[in-house]
């Protein structure tokens, strides 16, 4: 699943083709991904302006101008293709081989030719959005702006870990008692938003911290160091496009490049890249996922 520098490069890739841009024609082919889509979703959409396009953790939010807001969520293999109307669409997000083929180049005027799992069709003034779902693990849906912080997918998401309401403090309050392992407690995205397996990985490798310690038994010391790593790993790898580890790609279809400098993730029994500690990277499996650290620097 798409973690939050992955989701942060679709948002963005995606504002070129919707922010300010009014939907000059939806068509669902389906009426459901992951749970149903609401009534007359593509009706709904169509002929509004996208107003604003932010990102909440694993979300993307699009504003329209009637006071309601598109939730997105890419889950497992979903994906949007964009181009410019009669140009081939670029792949935008991390996913699978599309199936059934790339949507045909038209003038517009025509119904795009679709692959077997491209199940929402977007125009505006100038592109073309499909978005393509092999296992319909994602999901989307209608809800007023104003009551999205209340939504039953958004209430209880802790803050965003670039915000100014994240940092030691929030760890310390949110880990206090806590026996469960810090590696668990990251992943809880009630205590912080939108981090995934690989970004924690590395942030415990950079704070020297073992993802087999009790959230709890943390000294503040070491939760300015989290903290602070897992900033500096989410901006480097936002500014990398994110990680393509299998067809992620970016709006342009260019590949993302922060698995180019993965210190841990995925690099079972291979060196630590730590400068003098020489231990060996291990791969462990907590709550069914696995854990990748070095035993000798990370305590």
């Amino acid at each position: 699943m798409p973690e939050l520098p992955e989701v942060e490069t679709v948002m963005r890739g995606l504002a070129p083709a919707l922010l300010e841009q009014r939907i000059e024609r939806a068509e669902a082919y389906r009426a459901d991904l992951r749970w149903p889509l609401p009534d007359r979703f593509a009706e709904r959409l169509q002929g509004r302006r996208v107003i604003g396009l932010t990102r909440r953790s694993k979300y993307i939010l699009a504003a329209l101008d009637d006071g309601w807001s598109w939730l997105i969520h890419l889950g497992m293999t979903g994906r949007f293709s964009v181009g410019a109307r009669g140009v081939a669409a670029a792949a935008l997000g991390r996913f699978v081989h599309r199936t059934g083929g790339e949507a045909a180049t038209s003038d517009g005027a025509d119904a795009p030719e679709r692959g077997t799992h491209d199940h929402l069709l977007l125009e505006t003034a100038g592109h073309r959005l499909l978005y393509n779902d092999v296992r319909r693990f994602g999901a989307m849906d209608l809800c007023p702006t104003a009551a999205l912080p209340t939504h039953r997918l958004l209430a209880a998401i802790g803050p965003e870990p670039l915000s100014d309401a994240f940092g030691a403090a929030h760890l310390a309050a949110a880990f206090a008692g806590k026996t469960t392992s810090v590696k668990a407690a990251l992943l809880d995205q009630r205590i912080v938003a939108g981090l995934g397996n690989i970004y924690v990985c590395e942030a415990l490798w950079r704070s020297e911290i073992s993802p087999k310690r009790a959230a709890g038994g943390l000294s503040r010391r070491r939760l300015e160091a989290l903290a602070a790593a897992i900033r500096a790993v989410l901006e480097e790898a936002i500014e990398a496009g994110g990680s393509s580890l299998r067809d992620y790609r970016q709006a342009d279809g260019a590949m993302g490049y922060f698995q180019h400098a993965f210190a841990v993730y995925g690099r079972a029994e291979r060196p630590c890249l730590r400068a003098g500690c020489g231990g060996e990277v291990s791969r462990i499996v907590q709550g069914g996922r696995s854990s990748f650290y070095c035993p000798k620097c990370q305590r």
